[in-house]
């Protein structure tokens, strides 16, 4: 937790957001491994990390957001909220579709299903 912690203030420090993203839903995996009551923690990391890869236009980093993001609504019974926001990124590729990432969504969607 504290290497995350630590990245998050270098970014800060510097600028460098490049990985800023990725960090945020990290950290947020993190806060629900340690403790899974602190949704409201995690949820917060994880929807920040959306917004992030959304404005850096990364949408690789932004399906693993909302793969992340869906996994915990998921969790909390909200099936319908997941789907829909995970379909959402998923139908914008159109190739790669045997990359881990892709496969990860394709086999919650249809968990979600």
């Amino acid at each position: 937790m504290k290497a995350i912690q630590d990245e998050l203030a270098r970014s800060e420090l510097t600028g460098q957001r490049v990985f800023e993203s990725e960090i945020r839903r990290l950290h947020g995996v993190l806060i629900l491994a340690k403790d899974g009551n602190l949704t409201a923690e995690a949820e917060r990391e994880l929807q920040l990390a959306l917004e992030i890869s959304r404005r850096q236009s990364a949408k690789s980093l932004e399906l693993r957001a909302v793969v992340s993001l869906a996994r915990l609504w998921m969790s909390q019974g909200k099936t319908s909220q997941a789907r829909e926001r995970l379909a959402e990124i998923y139908n914008w590729f159109t190739e790669g579709f045997d990359t881990a990432d892709l496969v990860a969504a394709r086999k919650l969607l249809d968990e979600l299903r």
